[in-house]
């Protein structure tokens, strides 16, 4: 007997089966999930990216940050992120709503981005890590990016740019540089970077809530004792023991 149609049935079975698993089924729970009307701001999450920030976006996908950095703060139960600080929440997927692709990356060498902008929003600061990254943390295995700067030497009474970068007393530049200047990508680099909040809370997730002890009544007495003089009665009985 021919096994040819039974072998090819099964495969497809399986083949349908493992796309409405892994396919399927996932967009049935997320595919309808939608913008949220945030009531303190009057605004739609997660917010569309526009300007110098979109442009930044492409700046980071082109020179690989995502892998080193990841943007998924995960729970309690997963891991230190929260403990971290990289976060006030865990990741949720209606954060990725309007990122195409989403860039979750998969190692970190480099803590995680989610919610960098909130964390650490000082643009001079993220500025000076990317033209030397030991500048800001002593150690760090991040590249340099010096591609992304102008390295300019004055002439005698020329003043500095107003945006050159600031460095930490005793940072030495390289030999005739006088100044660092951010190119626009550098700028658009850091205007993405600050675009990355995941602050608002939804259904789905909460911040952990430490457990709350129960206050004690204030007072003034002494704690009470009970005292007796009476010594623990002692159960006597005449009866044999049973056999």
């Amino acid at each position: 007997m021919n096994q040819g149609p039974l072998l090819f049935l099964g495969i497809l079975a399986s083949l349908v089966v493992s796309w409405s698993v892994l396919v399927l089924t996932p967009q049935f729970q997320l595919g309808d999930q939608g913008m949220v009307r945030l009531e303190d701001t009057g605004k739609d999450y997660p917010a569309s990216r526009a300007g110098e920030a979109a442009q930044g976006e492409q700046i980071y996908r082109a020179n690989g940050c995502q892998y080193c950095h990841s943007q998924f703060v995960r729970g309690p139960g997963a891991g230190n992120d929260l403990a971290r600080g990289w976060g006030a929440r865990r990741t949720v997927s209606r954060d990725y709503l309007r990122e195409t692709p989403a860039m979750l990356g998969s190692i970190r060498f480099g803590p995680d981005l989610a919610n960098i902008g909130a964390r650490d929003d000082h643009t001079g600061k993220l500025l000076l890590k990317l033209y030397d990254p030991r500048a800001v943390v002593a150690g760090s295995p991040m590249p340099r990016y010096p591609y992304l700067f102008e390295e300019r030497a004055l002439g005698e009474g020329e003043v500095p740019a107003a945006n050159a970068l600031r460095f930490p007393e005793g940072y030495r530049l390289p030999e005739g540089v006088d100044e660092v200047v951010p190119t626009r990508a550098a700028e658009q680099l850091v205007a993405y970077l600050g675009s990355l909040r995941a602050e608002p809370l939804f259904f789905e997730v909460f911040p952990p809530q430490a457990p709350k002890s129960e206050p004690t009544a204030a007072t003034n007495a002494p704690p009470s004792t009970v005292t007796t003089n009476v010594a623990p009665a002692a159960v006597t009985t005449n009866t044999p023991p049973s056999p």
